[in-house]
Parts: C-alpha cells; structure tokens; sequence
C-alpha cells in the first residue's frame, strides 16, 4: 500500500497537479499571445512612424525643389519612373525569405496570374493598367501642384480626407456595409475643408491650392476604390507587380509630356546644371519607400 500510495497520488493530489499544470500551459499561451501582441504593436507603430515620416519628408523635399525647378509634372514624372524598382526589391526579399527559391521568370508569370489566366496580355495592359496609371499621374501632379499654392502642412492634413472619399464610394460603388460612424467621420473630413478654407477667406489665392488638394483625395480614392472593383485584392508580389507595370505605362506613354512642356515653356529651366538632382532623387526615394 505505501509503494503504490508513493507510485500514484491521491484523486485531490492528482487534480490539484493537473490544474497547476493546466495554469502554467495557460500562462504560457497567455505570456505567448501578449508577446505576440506586442511585436504586432511594435511593428505596426514602426510601419506608422516610417509611412508618416516618408510621406512628410517628400513633401518637404517637393518644396525645396520648386524653389530652384519649378516643374510639378516633370517631377511627377521622375518619381513615378522610380516605381520600377517595386517587382525587383520584392523579387530580392523574396530569395532572402522565402524557402521555395523561383528564378524571376517563374516568380513573374505567377505574379501576372493576378490580371487574369492570360496574365498581362497587351489588352490587360491598357484596359486594366492604363487607366490607374492616368489616375496615379494626375493625383501626384495635383498634390504637388498644391505644393507651390499653400504650405505643406495644410497639403498634407487635407490630403488625408481621401480616407472619406474612399468611404463615400465604396459605399456607393462597391456598395460596402452602411456605417453611420464612418459617415459622422466622412462629415468631420469635408467640415474641416471647409474651414480650413474659411480661415484663409474664399476669395484668397489659398482656395486654388485646397481645390488641387482636394482634386488630388479624389483622384487618390477613385484609384483604390477602381482597383478594388476591377483587380480585387493583391498580394506582396502582386501589388509589386502592378506598380511596376505603372512604371512602364508611364515611360512609354506620359514621356511625351514633360517633353511638350519642356519646349512650350511651360515647365522650362535653361541647363540642366541648375537642376537639383539631389532634391529630385531624394523626393523620389522616399515616394518609394
């Protein structure tokens, strides 16, 4: 009796040692999970804080620049060349990270099953790709152009009510879920326009800069809401992809422009010494990331 008493516990012993058991796996899990939160918290902020701080510093640098080369379009175009970088950084983080390693060839033709089973034909190529590529100049050009009308601080805080706009038509294009939340906050967005442009008077030269601002929102938010009805959702590598393909819309077909402008004078500098190709590389850069 006393070898088996020593051998097996009591019922009580026995649930008292499955319950400590059971609450240090809870702990565990618990202190896993709140670990795990707080990476996500971490990383989510990190993101934020470089999104924000990316974003302000291109305006800023868009500023600079249009005091030494006043060519909002030229530069819309010079940035958005850039964005031909997207597919080849992804395609290297993809060799870095992924464990099944494809050549780009293979990585590519997966990647275009996003545009259809016939991938990126040249009928997909103007019916799907030209007209974000239309949309993606015109929303850059505007806000830069609103640069040169107002200060950047008042650019950027009205540049970010293309959150309403987006909210306004999803629900009305994609027919979204009704809320009325979203709908007092898309109220609060299109106030402050307002007043921002009732303190600087209608009548002032600022009301042409908040217009270009606004025009710049909506053609922000008519992109995503397009993209959503006509592409659907994207993945990493397909949304890589597409801004690429933007890229090349933009060489082949929006090169002619800044070259009319160019010998119209419209947006003319007389050397190409006086260029502030740091300013111009740096804007870009940061637009990128």
């Amino acid at each position: 009796g006393d070898e088996r008493s020593r051998e097996s516990p009591a019922p009580a012993e026995a649930q008292m040692q499955a319950g400590v058991e059971g609450g240090g796996r809870v702990n565990h899990c618990c202190w896993k999970c709140s670990m795990t939160q707080l990476k996500k918290i971490f990383w989510g902020v990190a993101v934020v804080l470089g999104v924000c701080s990316s974003w302000s510093g291109s305006t800023q640098l868009a500023k600079l620049t249009f005091k030494k080369f006043d060519a909002p379009f030229t530069l819309t175009w010079f940035a958005t060349n850039w964005n031909f970088l997207f597919f080849p950084l992804y395609y290297l983080g993809h060799v870095f990270k992924s464990a099944e390693k494809q050549s780009p060839k293979q990585r590519y033709r997966e990647c275009c099953r996003f545009f259809g089973d016939n991938g990126l034909t040249l009928k997909v190529f103007f019916t799907k790709a030209a007209p974000f590529g239309v949309l993606w100049t015109l929303t850059n050009y505007l806000y830069l152009h609103a640069i040169k009308k107002i200060n950047t601080t008042d650019v950027s805080v009205l540049f970010c009510c293309n959150k309403a706009f987006v909210f306004l038509l999803s629900w009305i294009v994609l027919r979204d879920r009704f809320m009325g939340v979203r709908i007092v906050a898309a109220i609060f967005a299109i106030a402050g326009i307002v007043m921002m442009t009732y303190a600087d008077g209608f009548h002032s030269h600022s009301v042409i800069g908040i217009a270009l601002v606004v025009g710049s929102a909506s053609m922000s938010a008519l992109y995503k809401v397009l993209f959503k009805l006509l592409l659907g959702s994207a993945k990493f590598g397909e949304a890589a992809l597409f801004l690429s393909v933007l890229a090349v819309f933009n060489v082949l077909f929006v090169t002619c422009i800044p070259v009319i402008l160019y010998f119209t004078k419209v947006e003319y500098w007389s050397s190409f010494d006086i260029v502030p190709w740091g300013n111009l590389c740096g804007f870009s850069i940061l637009l990128l990331s």
